[in-house]
């Protein structure tokens, strides 16, 4: 022990013990109840963003249908020419 650089180790006082498990033990118990909170709250944003990929997808989907109709329309006019 007297080889050790910084000397013996200092004994802590069991109030200052106690203190640092209580602080320990607040903080898990605080994260795991902000961790089931932002749990359920993303829960609820997936499940808005699900309904709303649906509607999306569906005009989406509306949208490519009238641009590849306009598409082949434009085509063809060009291989058959201006009507005259």
């Amino acid at each position: 022990m007297s080889d050790l650089p910084y000397g013996p180790p200092v004994r802590v006082s069991p109030l200052i013990r106690f203190g640092r498990w209580s602080l320990l033990t607040v903080g898990i118990a605080y994260g795991a109840f902000h961790q089931n909170r932002l749990s359920r709250k993303e829960a609820k944003f997936r499940e808005i963003q699900a309904k709303e990929k649906v509607i999306k997808d569906a005009k989406l989907k509306e949208e490519k249908a009238i641009a590849a109709a306009a598409e082949i329309k434009a085509l063809e006019e060009m291989v058959s020419g201006p009507k005259k």
